[in-house]
């Protein structure tokens, strides 16, 4: 039972952070993946699973900057 949760916990993490990673890849280069409703016709709800999914790697990525950029160890350079 144990080594079930632990799994799900690791699929869980891994997907988060691939939706971190496509948000970073939407806000450094404004590519993000093609979600049009004519290619999930057979099922609605897909592409609503697919905007929250991609809204989760968005908030992450909004704690992520707020939490680096006031920590010591990270300085912003440009």
């Amino acid at each position: 039972m144990l080594a079930q949760l632990g799994k799900v916990a690791h699929y869980a993490f891994d997907a988060v952070l691939i939706s971190a990673f496509l948000a970073g890849v939407r806000r450094s280069t404004g590519l993000t993946p093609s979600v049009q409703s004519e290619k999930f016709t057979e099922t609605p709800g897909v592409k609503k699973w697919i905007d929250n999914y991609l809204w989760v790697g968005e908030t992450v990525m909004d704690q992520s900057v707020a939490i680096f950029s006031s920590s010591s160890y990270f300085e912003r350079k440009r």
